[in-house]
C-alpha cells in the first residue's frame, strides 16, 4: 500500500501525478485526508471539526461521506480523498508520499500523527518502508532532523529547511529509503522513480514509454 497525503492547499500536480502513475504501475494507492490542525489541536481524531465544518450526512449517505473527505488544492482543484488519516493502516503501508504546495505543506507539518509516521518511515532503513517528499514537503523530515547526512533536494529557496542534509541539485534524489524531488515540473520523474522502487525498473521503463516521456 502507498499513501499519498492531502491537506488543504496541496500541490495538485504533484499529488495527482503520484497517484495516477503509481496506479498505472500496478501499485495499490490511496489518497489520505490529513485534517487541518489548530495550534491547540492534538490531531489524534478524524477531524471533521478540526478541518472546519465537513462531516457525514445524518443518514450516513455517500454524499455525506464524500463531503467529509473533500479537500482543495493550492489552485482551487478539489478532490475527494480515499480515506481519512485515522483510517490508514501503516503496518501494511510500504511508502508514504508527501506532496508540496502551500499552505498544504504547512498543514501536513502541523499534524502530530503524520509527523510520527514520517519519523518511523524515515528511520526504517532497509525494512522495506519508504518516505517520498516533493517540492516544499522535504521540509517536513528536514525540520525533524531526519535528513541529517542524507542527500536531498527541495523547492528552490527553501534549502534552509533541510537541516544538515547534503543538498543536491538533481531533480529527483534517492538516498536509501528516502526520495525527494524539486517541484511540479519534476512530478512525473518523481512518480516514475517511485514506481521503479516499488515495481521494478522494467515496469518504470514501460511506463515512460507509454507516457511518451523523453519523446
Amino acid at each position: 500500500m502507498v499513501y499519498v497525503f492531502l491537506a488543504e492547499g496541496f500541490e495538485e500536480v504533484e499529488a495527482l501525478t503520484a497517484v495516477d502513475v503509481l496506479r498505472r504501475a500496478g501499485a495499490e494507492v490511496q489518497s489520505v485526508l490529513v485534517p487541518i490542525c489548530g495550534e491547540s489541536a492534538s490531531c489524534g481524531g478524524t477531524g471533521a471539526d478540526e478541518r472546519g465544518g465537513f462531516g457525514n450526512a445524518a443518514d450516513g449517505s455517500a454524499e455525506g461521506d464524500c463531503a467529509a473527505k473533500a479537500v482543495c488544492g493550492a489552485h482551487g482543484i478539489c478532490v475527494n480523498a480515499d480515506i481519512m488519516f485515522d483510517e490508514a493502516d501503516f503496518d501494511t503501508c510500504e511508502m508514504i508520499v508527501l506532496p508540496g504546495g502551500m499552505p498544504g505543506t504547512l498543514n501536513l507539518a502541523k499534524h502530530k500523527g503524520l509527523a510520527e509516521q514520517v519519523r518511523i518511515f524515515a528511520e526504517s532503513g532497509d525494512k522495506g518502508k519508504y518516505l517520498a517528499a516533493i517540492c516544499a514537503a522535504p521540509m517536513i523530515p528536514g525540520e525533524l532532523g531526519l535528513l541529517k547526512g542524507k542527500m536531498a533536494t527541495i523547492y528552490p529557496g527553501m534549502e534552509e529547511h533541510l537541516k544538515e542534509a547534503l543538498l543536491m541539485k538533481n531533480r529527483v534524489v534517492v538516498d536509501g529509503n528516502i526520495i525527494t524531488s524539486k517541484g511540479p515540473g519534476t512530478a512525473m520523474e518523481f512518480a516514475v522513480e517511485l514506481a521503479a522502487i516499488l515495481k521494478g525498473k522494467e515496469t518504470a521503463e514501460k511506463l515512460m514509454e507509454d507516457l511518451l516521456m523523453g519523446r
